[in-house]
């Protein structure tokens, strides 16, 4: 269970399919990983079987590394955090203190049963609440993530500020979305995340970018993004 809860002000909310407004939480201290999975298998289950309506998680975990279903071993560089094998598409990431995760859960059979247009209006998520703070988050159709341009750092480099994970049971997602607010970006070193090894692409965050944001900023702006692309009637973005 998520033990120290505290709601988020859903006035602006309108409500989701079939009426029921979309629930948030928002968890004040590092929750370990393990609990957070187990903690959001019960809550899809409960969805899927129409026991709990749909929810958005905003948390940090602790330093670690996850890997996704096509994560390889020889990503890990060295092993100074512990390491955790996901459900969840995608390769090897870091989760850690400064880092927005924000874990979703909706009905998508309800909404629209499309993996690729979902994981488009994910990523439109991510980059309308980059937007709030005069980010410009992008796609790339060979790399996952929402990136920012770095001329600065040498032509053609870009920075990952925002991954992307997902899983679907029964139509039901979870995992969800990663912003680097603040974190301590020497420990991606760790890993090649997400398998990208051009020099050219690393990462970035709102702190690293000059930005003084805070997570309750972040937080702020990802529920008015949200409202915009995935509430009250999600119907997913063009998939490119």
């Amino acid at each position: 269970m998520v033990n120290d809860r505290q709601s988020l002000d859903l006035s602006a909310f309108s409500p989701g399919p079939g009426g029921a407004a979309v629930e948030w939480l928002i968890s004040d201290h590092p929750i370990p990983y393990p609990q957070a999975v187990a903690t959001m298998e019960a809550r899809v289950a409960d969805i899927a079987a129409g026991r709990a309506g749909e929810l958005v998680w905003l948390l940090e975990h602790p330093s670690l590394y996850t890997s996704g279903t096509s994560g390889k071993i020889a990503d890990l560089l060295d092993p100074r955090f512990p390491i955790f094998h996901s459900g969840r598409g995608g390769q090897l990431t870091y989760h850690g203190p400064g880092q927005r995760v924000a874990y979703v859960m909706l009905d998508l059979k309800r909404r629209r049963p499309d993996v690729r247009a979902y994981v488009a209006s994910l990523e439109e998520w991510i980059i309308r609440t980059l937007a709030a703070f005069n980010v410009r988050g992008e796609r790339r159709e060979d790399r996952v993530g929402v990136w920012v341009a770095r001329p600065d750092k040498g032509k053609g480099h870009e920075d990952k500020i925002a991954a992307i994970g997902v899983r679907l049971r029964r139509w039901v997602s979870f995992h969800g979305i990663a912003i680097n607010v603040e974190p301590e970006l020497e420990h991606f070193q760790g890993i090649i995340a997400c398998g990208v090894t051009d020099p050219r692409y690393g990462v970035t965050s709102l702190a690293d970018l000059g930005l003084t944001a805070t997570t309750a900023d972040v937080d702020i702006a990802l529920r008015q993004a949200f409202e915009e692309v995935l509430e009250p009637q999600w119907s997913g973005f063009d998939v490119r």
